[in-house]
């Protein structure tokens, strides 16, 4: 997975929400899709796995789910 590609993804505000980042970016279909891939622990932050639907996503925060990876930036 180190090999894979970062796409960036713009958010208008300081920050964004994981569960609204994930259906920005096209990683989960809905909300509910976005829930369980958290719930699921299949979504990392900065390298982490994250739980928290709610966590606060900042510039320069990368995000991957299923080997895709976004990096946040600010517009």
């Amino acid at each position: 997975m180190a090999n894979s590609e970062t796409f960036p993804i713009q958010i208008r505000d300081e920050s964004i929400r994981l569960g609204q980042l994930l259906k920005l970016a096209s990683l989960a279909d809905d909300g509910f899709h976005a829930k369980q891939l958290i719930e699921d622990g299949l979504v990392q932050v900065n390298g982490e796995i994250e739980t928290r639907r709610g966590a606060q996503i900042r510039n320069g925060d990368t995000v991957t789910v299923h080997g895709e990876t976004i990096r946040v930036e600010t517009a």
